[in-house]
């Protein structure tokens, strides 16, 4: 449960906001480019939410958080990809 500093009651996700539908076009980008690119869709899905809640819940560094944190997910896999290539 995450608590909101101000006021110290817990308070749930709000998935009418802005950021929750970012997170979720995010993780819908990740899933399809791993489903074009053959590659393990599902993870970079699951590492595309857990990067953006990271950011986003946790770190609370808001919404260019999250979109620097979807970039490094976008560099590390391509270097991941170039690294890993036979």
């Amino acid at each position: 449960m995450v608590f909101c500093q101000s006021h110290q009651k817990p308070s749930m996700l709000p998935f009418y906001s802005f950021n929750f539908v970012l997170l979720v076009v995010f993780a819908v980008f990740f899933y399809r480019a791993g489903v074009f690119d053959d590659g393990p869709a599902l993870l970079w899905a699951v590492l595309s939410i857990l990067i953006s809640f990271l950011f986003w819940q946790w770190l609370q560094w808001g919404l260019m958080g999250m979109i620097l944190g979807q970039i490094g997910l976008f560099v590390g896999i391509g270097v991941v990809r170039v690294v890993r290539k036979p």
